[in-house]
Parts: C-alpha cells; structure tokens; sequence
C-alpha cells in the first residue's frame, strides 16, 4: 500500500456506479468514481458526489469510462420525436413510458462499452490503467 497514486494497476468499478454517476454528472449533479488512498496495485472506484476537501483521491469522469462507440443517453426530445414518428398518438403517458424503456435500454447496452484502459490524471501526471467492470447488477 502507498500513498503513490502510480502503484495502482488495475481499476475495478460496478457498471452500476458508472452509470449513476454517468446519469448524476448529465444531470448537473457533480458525480466521479472515486479512489482513496491507500494506493495499491488493484483499486476499486466507487460512486461519489465531488465535494471540497478531498485532495488525496482520484475523481474519474465517468464519462471516459465509456467507449466512442457508446449510444448516447435517451433525451426526452429524442423519445418524443420518436414516439411522433412512430404513428402512435402522443400522450403524456406514451412519451414518459417510451422514455422509461430507451433510458432501460441504454442502461443495458452501455455494460458492453466500458473502456479497457483510462488514463488517471495524479499529482505526478497522467498514469494509464486497466479497467474491470464488475457487472453485479446487470444480466
């Protein structure tokens, strides 16, 4: 164990926490994954909402955990201009539930574009590791 943020090799995460932290941060709430020291070689990130007052942890966008092949996230414009073109009637009620599966959907679909590797931005400089997903909660 260290103190040093470049003795960490490997980054475990749940796809779980990477997609609420991905949701919060798109929502205007400033979510990371974080790392805490002590530093070792394997680490786990867990879901995190920034605040002040923490100097000695890793913060990690969420969002460069995710491939450039990854769909973006449902818009409720997008699921109303769907709807629309689907030739369905539109209703409140039809554009909340079709937007409620598309945002499912994207949920279910992002598990298979988790980035292998990420650059870790530490006070000594950019310092590339692997990834993991642990997928505890999907299929």
């Amino acid at each position: 164990m260290s103190e040093d943020p470049t003795v960490v090799r490997s980054l475990a995460v749940t796809v779980d926490d990477l997609v609420a932290a991905y949701e919060n941060s798109r929502a205007g709430r400033p979510t990371v994954l974080r790392v805490t020291p002590p530093y070792h070689a394997r680490m786990r990130a867990r879901l995190h909402v920034e605040q002040r007052g923490d100097p000695d942890a890793l913060h990690v966008d969420p969002a460069r955990l995710l491939d450039d092949d990854a769909p973006a996230y449902p818009t409720p414009e997008g699921t109303e201009d769907r709807l629309r073109e689907s030739g369905r009637g539109y209703t409140t009620e039809a554009h909340h539930d079709l937007h409620v599966e598309a945002v499912a959907a994207w949920r279910e679909a992002i598990r298979e574009h988790v980035v292998d590797e990420v650059e870790l931005e530490t006070p000594e400089g950019s310092h590339r590791v692997t990834v993991k997903p642990l997928d505890v909660g999907g299929s």
